[in-house]
């Protein structure tokens, strides 16, 4: 029995006896005993920046973001001490704002808002807003990016404020390489426009744009060159493992901060595997990544390097709150009436993506590459529909199936989806490839 992350528990997985399971997970880390402690002494020791103590004072005031309910951050853990901080620095309550980083994604309220700030001091102390990225007026037109002509468009709020924070969870991303850092800020507390720019098909289709890379990345490439164009701003990382317990932490500089945590992120999640298979078995690694459809996505994309070419892909995904944008179920609708190919023609000869689009066309790596079959208890059944993949009622079936297609009983299981990034690698002691 394997238990794979399902909404905010769990869901058992029975193999048929004949299966061999290998099972792929993150290199552990120990878990940090005391957060608050490591946030205080990574706050005190930052990289490449002067302590944040030191960094409030004279400030008039301060605008931290943090990201939106997709992400799992612990903001429990440094919102509170970074606004006492800034507070003890001088800088009134009043001008002080937590905006999330919403980008696109619908704005986060209610019981929902005080889930993700995590400390009920913080919504009663400061102001705690969500970005807008369809607000004209909330935003700041720096000009273009040199490289590739991307519209500069900024949260008018975090721009006009006199010390600027981005804090975040920085993991394997299917499209920038990592999340955090200088991500918060575009597409995080992006106008519209700047995330329809680098968001369009000629960036999702750069082989760059994948999971892991930052080397030569579009993505990556276009944020630093924002975050360099609007002028210093610090970030406060974090690192979790699969219990979303805190298991490193950094401040300072949002590039040098940002890359520190990377190394220890890659050094965890970019798993070696000597071997391919052509039935993998993951999820979209339970709450909250698993709300939508939508960011179900990312679970597909990620372990394709070590799936055969035509295998199965099998992901488990609770889609609580369904499918997710209406402008993404437009998306989809589109490509199951046009078809894999003509949909992509439909993007190629457009500027700007239509919001959301982007994920329908990273959809479609996986569709060209394997049999998607997708658990779920969250969709109707026209969501089912748009889905465009393969829905089915049972995961243990599902598997029995492809071995019996496939005639191999080696099965890859990844339960935490997304946030472990499996890659092919032959070596000496490999044993040669599944086909």
């Amino acid at each position: 029995m394997i238990d794979l992350p399902y909404g905010k528990g769990h869901l058992s997985v029975r193999l048929p006896a004949k299966a061999r399971p290998a099972i792929i997970r993150k290199t552990p880390l120990p878990k940090i005993q005391d957060g608050r402690a490591a946030v205080r002494q990574a706050l005190d020791h930052p990289v490449q920046a002067r302590p944040f103590k030191v960094l409030a004072q004279g400030r008039r005031s301060a605008c931290i973001l943090i990201c939106d309910i997709t992400r799992p951050v612990p903001n429990h853990l440094f919102l509170r001490p970074m606004i006492e901080d800034l507070l003890a620095a001088g800088i009134p309550a009043q001008e002080i704002c937590v905006l999330i980083a919403t980008g696109l994604h619908r704005p986060n309220v209610g019981a929902e808002l005080a889930e993700l700030v995590g400390d009920p001091w913080v919504l009663s102390t400061v102001r705690v807003e969500n970005h807008n990225a369809r607000d004209d007026a909330g935003h700041v037109d720096l000009g273009s990016t040199r490289t590739r002509g991307t519209p500069v468009k900024i949260n008018r709020r975090f721009i006009e404020a006199d010390l600027k924070i981005a804090t975040g969870l920085v993991e394997p991303h299917f499209m920038a390489g990592y999340s955090g850092g200088r991500k918060l800020v575009a597409p995080g507390i992006a106008h519209a426009d700047t995330i329809r720019t680098f968001h369009s098909a000629r960036f999702m289709a750069d082989p760059f744009a994948s999971s892991c890379n930052l080397n030569g990345n579009p993505l990556h490439e276009e944020q630093l060159e924002i975050v360099r164009m609007i002028g210093e701003i610090h970030g406060l990382n974090t690192v979790i493992d699969e219990e979303r317990d805190l298991v490193h932490v950094t401040f300072g500089e949002i590039v040098a901060s940002h890359l520190a945590a990377v190394a220890v992120v890659r050094s965890v999640t970019e798993i070696d595997v000597h071997r391919r298979f052509h039935t993998i078995v993951t999820s979209s690694a339970g709450h909250p990544l698993d709300k939508t459809y939508y960011q179900t996505i990312k679970g597909m994309v990620t372990p394709l390097d070590i799936l055969v070419p035509g295998g199965t892909l099998i992901i488990a995904s609770e889609c609580s709150e369904g499918f997710g944008s209406p402008e993404f179920r437009e998306a989809q609708s589109r490509l199951v009436d046009l078809g894999r190919d003509a949909f992509l023609r439909t993007l190629l000869c457009k500027p700007l993506a239509d919001i959301d689009e982007w994920q329908t066309q990273m959809q479609l790596k996986p569709m060209r590459a394997a049999r998607i079959q997708l658990y779920t208890s969250g969709l109707s059944a026209e969501e089912r529909r748009l889905a465009g993949v393969e829905v089915i009622e049972s995961i243990d079936e599902a598997i029995e199936e492809s071995i019996g297609r496939c005639g191999e009983a080696d099965v890859a299981v990844i339960p935490e989806g997304p946030y472990v990034i499996p890659f092919y690698a032959m070596g000496p002691d490999a044993g040669g490839d599944a086909d």
